[in-house]
């Protein structure tokens, strides 16, 4: 809740002027409507950060899927039981763990007090809750199915919880390798060849093309360490800064599902969240263009998102879903073949379902066999640095040896 000033004038038509404190400046008008005050300005009073008996809000763990989750699932629960939804979000308040959860709830139940519904509370917190959740939850309202509205949620988010499981349970083994060969090769070119190389040096050996060249990356990483380290830390910020601009989220999206190997399982991944999020959105009673718009930005990849408004701009003008879907060379030939007997039959959310059925299983299997398609690759660069230290840091040794043994004759 926030503090706003206000200057008014009663029923009498008599200035007055005070403070009152509501979610945002509507929310605080309709409360002065009601005390039969009619407001002439309202302003927010600015006021300092709140904190909480766990600490800073900074310090607080942010709201995660696995909370959303739990939310709609009681939310579901205590909806179907009859439970008023003030009451019901209030308890649910006062049993969650998360405290920033707590007190996101606890505005929410503060802006139901005030008149808003749920759709509209959930919407003033727009980086915890989605706009595919509010559309949901509002379409929930007006049909009388909130309850329905929170269990295709629970099912939306479980099933985006577990993709996200196992894209992360594939990836873990081949990025530790690959953290690992990044850290050998700086103790090797900062520590180990620095080593050998002031002992080739006392011998005033000729040496070959292998050892020069790990000694030249090695008095390159000895001199260049802190530049080369400032280099990659602004290189970071530098991506991180571009992929928030429009033009550097089209082009990571379109690099994500183009990368070799995870790329068609990034793609397969996304296409399912679109069709489970579309037939959600359908099955709820959204507008099939409203809904395309929503789903949009649900995929979370603004360069397919981008094909999807296409596809709604070309529903706008008359055309089909099948037909957009072919022009936008995005599904395969089974899934339009799908989209197409839904279209038919008028079961289309149904059709979807299967549709991101399809798609999840398969990045499922591919998922299963990542860890196997990545290990050659992972084990033959292995081998190549092992047989780089070999020929560069063995070989002049042999040769150095022999040479020994041949002047002791």
């Amino acid at each position: 809740m926030a503090q706003f000033v206000y200057t008014a004038r009663d029923s009498a038509g008599k200035a007055v002027s005070g403070e009152i404190e509501a979610g945002n400046e509507s929310a605080a008008a309709d409360i002065l409507r009601r005390r039969s005050v009619i407001p002439l300005t309202i302003s927010r009073q600015d006021t300092p950060a709140k904190t909480s008996l766990m600490g800073p809000v900074l310090w607080q763990r942010k709201i995660s899927l696995t909370d959303l989750i739990m939310l709609s699932r009681q939310m579901y629960s205590l909806m179907r039981a009859g439970i008023p939804i003030i009451r019901a979000i209030e308890g649910l308040a006062q049993s969650t763990s998360s405290v920033r959860l707590q007190g996101i709830l606890l505005e929410l139940v503060d802006q139901l007090q005030n008149g808003r519904n749920l759709s509209q509370a959930l919407a003033a917190h727009p980086k915890v809750f989605s706009r595919l959740m509010v559309s949901i939850v509002h379409v929930g309202e007006n049909t009388g199915r909130l309850d329905e509205a929170f269990l295709q949620l629970t099912y939306y988010f479980e099933q985006e919880l577990e993709t996200r499981k196992q894209i992360k349970q594939a990836t873990r083994y081949p990025i530790f390798v690959l953290l690992t060969l990044v850290v050998a090769m700086f103790i090797l070119n900062l520590a180990v060849i620095p080593q050998f190389a002031s002992m080739f040096a006392r011998f005033n050996a000729e040496l070959p093309w292998s050892t020069k060249a790990l000694l030249a990356s090695s008095e390159f990483f000895i001199r260049f360490w802190p530049l080369m380290l400032i280099g990659f830390i602004a290189a970071v910020f530098g991506l991180r800064s571009y992929i928030q601009t429009d033009k550097g989220r089209r082009a990571w999206g379109r690099w994500k599902i183009r990368f070799p190997i995870i790329g068609s399982i990034i793609y397969r991944a996304t296409l399912g969240r679109f069709a489970r999020s579309f037939g959600m959105m359908l099955k709820a009673g959204v507008p099939m263009t409203s809904a395309l718009t929503l789903v949009a930005d649900a995929v979370d990849n603004d360069f397919l998102g981008d094909s999807i408004r296409d596809m709604r701009r070309n529903i706008e003008r008359g055309e089909s879903l099948l037909r957009v879907s072919q022009q936008s060379q995005m599904f395969t030939p089974l899934v339009l073949q799908m989209l197409a007997v839904g279209e038919e039959t008028g079961a289309m959310d149904d059709m979807l379902a299967e549709v991101a059925g399809f798609y999840e299983r398969e990045v499922a299997f591919d998922l299963k066999s990542l860890t196997a398609k990545i290990e050659p690759i992972l084990i033959s660069i292995v081998a190549v640095m092992v047989l780089i230290l070999a020929l560069g840091i063995f070989t002049p040794m042999w040769d150095m040896l022999n040479a020994y043994k041949g002047g002791t004759k």
